[in-house]
């Protein structure tokens, strides 16, 4: 299955896995990228540039296919310092797509282009994609508000975002919310997209370092059991709805503060739950499509019979409409 982002990338399959906070570490990445995708070696996971350069080298000597790296301009993952510091370890190290998020590319833009580095940005709406492209990025990655982590605070799902931004931008759309098999592939690539980026459905599968109890809580799930957080503060983020979510919900709705809320959305917590297993105790990443999976697979048969049935479905429907 040809796209513009497979051709620009180099890969088999038109499916990415996203950035994931203290899980898209080298083994689970180069999964991705032998089983004919891309994933992203998130940047924020790493206390410094070197420990960030011998994760890069590792995932290099686990997969001969391309990979790249997510840098996320979020404050409370990384300091600006050391998110320069991580551009200047992509540049090094030759990395050959960056996924940035956050905030604005543009200051990382500069340094990576000139290394020959495609940019990918990750956006909410046709809006900012229309920034970033004027910024220079190659490609966006467009997540509705289904999705998990971030979606922005807009409230707008994939199916009106996703075409919406195609419609806005000359430069190719990844459609990210919502997808997690081949029919909502085939779906992204009728609006429009290039290219899928997945997180929830790569969490239910075999390669994914993380305790069984949270892929066996997204078995469990309907498509009811997550709730958006931190709107009071501006920072939407879909989470699983479990005891500290609704902890945290139940403090915004009081009126608490920032300095309040942010005991129980740390990140250390989440790394912590996702070890031991103790899914209750922290605030957790997840989106709405948890409650479509039922199966935990590996990455190297969920990927192919995504692009397979995504095929199908797409011929049946030429079929159907002569």
């Amino acid at each position: 299955m040809k796209t513009k982002i497979t051709e620009m990338l180099g890969i088999e399959y038109p499916v990415l896995m996203g950035g994931l906070q203290w899980i898209s570490r080298a083994e689970f990445v180069s999964a991705i990228s032998n089983a004919g995708g891309l994933s992203f070696l998130t940047a924020a996971t790493h206390p410094n540039k070197q420990a960030f350069v011998d994760e890069i080298r590792k995932c290099r000597a686990l997969t001969k296919k391309p990979f790249g790296v997510n840098i996320s301009m979020l404050p409370e993952l990384a300091p600006a310092e050391l998110t320069m510091k991580f551009v200047e370890a992509a540049i090094e190290e030759k990395i050959q797509v960056v996924e940035t998020s956050g905030r604005d590319p543009a200051p990382l833009i500069g340094p990576l282009k000139r290394a020959g580095i495609k940019v990918i940005h990750k956006v909410t709406s046709p809006k900012h994609a229309k920034s970033a492209e004027k910024a220079g990025v190659d490609a966006v990655v467009v997540l509705g508000y289904e999705g998990a982590g971030h979606p922005g605070m807009d409230q707008v799902g994939t199916f009106v975002n996703l075409p919406k931004a195609v419609s806005a931008v000359n430069i190719p759309v990844i459609a990210a919310g919502g997808v997690c098999d081949g029919a909502s592939l085939a779906a992204a690539l009728i609006l429009g997209a290039e290219a899928v980026l997945m997180g929830t459905r790569f969490i239910a599968t075999k390669e994914c370092p993380v305790h069984d109890n949270l892929k066996n809580r997204i078995l469990d799930a309907d498509i009811t059991d997550t709730v958006i957080i931190q709107r009071s503060i501006r920072n939407a983020f879909r989470a699983i709805k479990n005891e500290k979510a609704l902890t945290v919900l139940e403090l915004e709705q009081a009126g608490a503060r920032i300095e309040d809320l942010l005991p129980h959305i740390s990140g250390k917590l989440g790394l912590e739950a996702m070890t031991n297993g103790d899914i209750d105790k922290a605030v957790i990443s997840l989106g709405q499509c948890a409650g479509r999976i039922d199966s935990i697979t590996s990455v190297f048969e969920l990927i192919p019979a995504m692009v397979s049935d995504a095929e199908m479905r797409i011929k049946n429907l030429a079929a159907r409409t002569g």
